[in-house]
Formats: C-alpha cells, structure tokens, sequence
C-alpha cells in the first residue's frame, strides 16, 4: 500500500502544479509524468505476482529432451537465454549443477536465480520449449526439431512446511566429472542425496567445497518435495470436484522457429515476437506478462 500511496501523493503533487499553469514548469511536469507512468506499471506488474511463494527465490532446471545432441545444445541455449534475462533483471545467478553432453550442449542444468519475484517471474517458463532450425549437427544440414524441458520451483527456507528427516535421506559424495583438466576435481567434492520415501535424486557438483554442494542439493530436494506436496493438494481437489489431471509433459507451451523464418510463440497465450534473436539474448519479459495477465483474467 505504501507504493500505491506514493504515487497517489505524486500525481496529486503534479496535478497541484498542472493548475498553476505556468509554462516554466512544463518540462518538470512531463518528466515527473514519465517517471510516474513507468512507476505505475512496475506496480502494476507486481500485481499479477501475487501468488503464494511469487516473491521468494527461485530453482530453474533445465532438461534436454528428444532431439539428441540437437536437443542438448537447445538447452544450453535456453540456459544462456535466462542467464542473459537474469542478468537485465539484476538477479544473482549460480548454477548449483550441470550434466555436460557428449558431443555438445547439456543434457540438464540446475540454476538457483535470487532476488524479490524472482520465482513470480519464472514460474510462466515451467513447460516443454521446442526448437525448429538447420541443425548445425547434420551434415545435410537439414532441419531438425528439438525439445527441452524447463522446471522451475520456489525455493524455500529451513523453517517452511517441508521438514526433512534426516534418517529419510542418503547421501552419497563422488568425484565431480568435467570438460577434463584442470576443472575436474580429484576429490571427491560432488553430493547426491537421496529421499528415500519418495525417490527423489538430487545432485550437486558445481561447487569447489563438498560442505557447499551439500547445502546446494538440500535447497533444491526442499523445494521440489514442496512441489509434491502442492502437487498432492491440487490432485486431491481435482479428485473432490471429479476432475482428472495427469501429470506428464504435454505438449510444447512455446516454440522458437529459426527456419524457414523466424518466430517465437507462445502457444497458451498467443503472444508472438518475430525477432527470435532478442528473445534467445534473453528479452523474454513480453512472454511473461502475457502469461500472468492471462492467468489472471481466466483466474
């Protein structure tokens, strides 16, 4: 409220001003009502952030799907897209885990991204991405479909309602695995924990310090029990109102088209941007507004 308040006083301030019509303050009045506009609408915004965990930190996993070794580069590519995004954003980044792939890209990535909304923001990008190009794999250089997963959970603290046991868990250390050389670490410094009532696996490997990838892999199994957990309550109200919902992957919820022309779309909203290079350098904002103000007007 005190935001909205502020504002209120603002343009009652510039109002006062506007009757005095003295032509000296014309620019003063303009450039307040600029400021005041672009106020408004990052207020505005945060309107539609209004979900439970939207202003806590946020876990952004990203898998590679079908596609292969087109498919692993894909999601390199979507990491570099939200590292980009998070960087304009003035989120703090640290990547918790990575599988390398074979030949190129990732086969899956898991980033922690901190700062106020940050899981609000992210959370429209939780679905199934699909990538269409030449793929530069191919040696007839044909065009290949690749698809990759993107999860993204609200991280959670110690004292939330996700307690773990700690006879529930197993926790396993082994040596990192890397590009090779000097990067590959000779002790053994990388964590998987296992919850064994559930099954879950969580690694951890980026960090030098085997106290650190520890911690790391008990934020991110905290968050996705919680996940769970949320999942549990909306199937057992779709259970009560005799709804049936399966969890799967689904169809795509956005595709990017490199070839035979370029086009971003997002498939629940329609929302479609032409210049598929800004949205890969990460100007995925138009995407995430859409969704949330959908979100809204069918909630």
């Amino acid at each position: 409220m005190d935001d909205w308040n502020t504002i209120a006083q603002r343009i009652s301030y510039i109002l006062e001003l506007a009757y005095l019509q003295d032509e000296t303050l014309r620019s003063e009045i303009s450039t307040e009502l600029d400021k005041i506009e672009i106020d408004l609408g990052r207020r505005e915004f945060d309107v539609l952030l209004a979900g439970k965990y939207d202003r806590n930190n946020a876990l952004l996993a990203i898998h590679s799907g079908a596609g292969g070794v087109d498919a692993q580069d894909w999601t390199e590519m979507l990491e570099r897209m939200y590292l980009r995004w998070a960087e304009n954003k003035g989120f703090k980044v640290d990547i918790l885990d990575v599988s390398e792939g074979e030949e190129a890209g990732i086969k899956s990535v898991t980033i922690a991204v901190e700062g106020d909304y940050a899981f609000g923001y992210l959370r429209p990008e939780k679905g199934v991405h699909r990538l269409v190009r030449l793929s530069p794999f191919d040696a007839a250089h044909r065009r290949h479909t690749s698809f990759a997963l993107v999860e993204v959970l609200p991280e959670v603290e110690d004292d939330s309602d996700i307690e773990i046991n700690p006879d529930d868990i197993r926790i396993d250390v082994y040596r990192s695995s890397g590009a090779g050389g000097q990067n590959v670490q000779k002790n053994a410094t990388a964590v998987r924990i296992t919850h064994i009532s559930t099954g879950l696996v969580v690694t951890c490997q980026n960090e030098r310090s085997q106290t650190q990838n520890r911690e790391n892999a008990m934020r991110v199994l905290r968050s996705r029990l919680l996940e769970i957990k949320e999942e549990q309550q909306v199937a057992t109200l779709a259970e009560l109102r005799g709804e049936y919902i399966k969890a799967e992957w689904g169809s795509q919820i956005r595709s990017y088209v490199l070839h035979p022309y370029q086009m971003v779309k997002d498939h629940r909203t329609d929302y479609e941007v032409g210049n598929a290079q800004g949205v890969l350098n990460g100007d995925i904002d138009g995407f995430i507004e859409a969704y949330l103000r959908s979100s809204l007007s069918n909630g």
